[in-house]
């Protein structure tokens, strides 16, 4: 008998689960048990008998009490992860993509179809990456005008255009390319309706044997019309921009109020959207280019204010702010 029990001891701490207890009561209260008592009727000895019995009920009191405890436990366990069907289910708002990432993904994916390739570059850059390169140099007046974050103590600054991404494409492949490169980029703004000091920039590239202007015109007028609507009316004027040559400005007619004059394009019907041009030839040669052997044309635009007319936003400051119905209306 004092075998059986430390027998049932030993047995009953290594019993964690559910089915291991139910198996051991098995075993003990419908086998064991009545083996005992099986033996029990071969006692001949009255006395004997009588203690023999004794400590056989006194072990299945035991035992009883052992499982009726663990069942009791078990229920507490099933109470504590119960879940009442009754109750009122919660009503969870389910998330969205932030709007200037779904309209920059709209962006990439109609680039992506016309055969580009995105590509990414760091967004604290060599100071030479983001000028010298680009035909931008030292006494240049364009660095008077873009106002950037330089990075006390070093050659490195926080890019002021991820032009530098197409520098560092260039040095690390050959012609043919076809790239837009994304991502933030940063200049000494005052945070207004129009401006943040941090922002993002698509611009893209095409460099290969006998590219011309009217490459890049089928280009940026198929982007635009596929973005903004086949309505779009698209204009390019000349501009100047140090790593072009010829430059343009792209134009396209108001998507509000169709070149009726309106708030969103101050009454002149028309909206200055992004810059382009045929890459310079100063900027080849930094790269190791021959400008007699390829030509190419780059563009650049600003994500964030497409995205305001796209959206029909009246502040830049709305994609930063965290105004939940703001960003559900759009």
């Amino acid at each position: 008998m004092q075998a059986c029990q430390l027998q049932f001891l030993e047995e009953s701490q290594v019993s964690s689960s559910e089915e291991a207890r139910q198996a051991l009561q098995k075993k003990y209260l419908k086998q064991i048990l009545k083996e005992l008592y099986a033996d029990l009727k071969n006692v001949i000895d009255p006395a004997e008998k009588k203690t023999a019995g004794g400590l056989i009920n006194q072990f299945r009191q035991e035992l009883e009490l052992a499982f009726s405890s663990d069942t009791a436990v078990s229920k507490v366990r099933q109470s504590e992860v119960f879940c009442d069907p009754t109750a009122i289910k919660m009503q969870f708002v389910r998330g969205h993509i932030h709007p200037l990432i779904h309209f920059t993904q709209k962006m990439e994916e109609v680039f992506i179809n016309m055969g580009f390739s995105i590509v990414y570059g760091p967004e604290i850059e060599k100071e030479e990456n983001n000028f010298e390169k680009l035909n931008i140099p030292l006494h240049h007046p364009a660095r008077d005008m873009q106002d950037t974050f330089y990075i006390k103590g070093s050659d490195k600054l926080l890019r002021s255009h991820t032009s530098s991404v197409q520098i560092r494409t260039m040095e690390n492949a050959k012609p043919p390319l076809k790239i837009i490169s994304v991502g933030n980029v940063y200049r000494v703004d005052d945070i207004d309706a129009q401006h943040t000091p941090m922002f993002y920039q698509t611009e893209g590239l095409v460099v290969d044997k006998g590219i011309r202007f009217s490459d890049l015109k089928g280009v940026l007028i198929q982007f635009i019309k596929t973005v903004f609507g086949e309505n779009i009316q698209v204009r390019f004027r000349p501009s100047y921009y140090p790593y072009t040559e010829p430059s343009a400005a792209v134009d396209m007619s108001c998507p509000i109020c169709a070149t009726q004059g309106c708030r969103t394009c101050k009454q002149a019907g028309w909206i200055t959207i992004l810059g382009a041009g045929m890459v310079h030839p100063n900027v080849f040669l930094s790269v190791g280019y021959d400008p007699k052997e390829v030509s190419g044309f780059a563009f650049g635009l600003g994500v964030n204010r497409l995205a305001m007319i796209y959206y029909q936003m009246a502040e830049i400051r709305g994609f930063y702010e965290n105004d939940i119905s703001l960003w559900a209306s759009v």
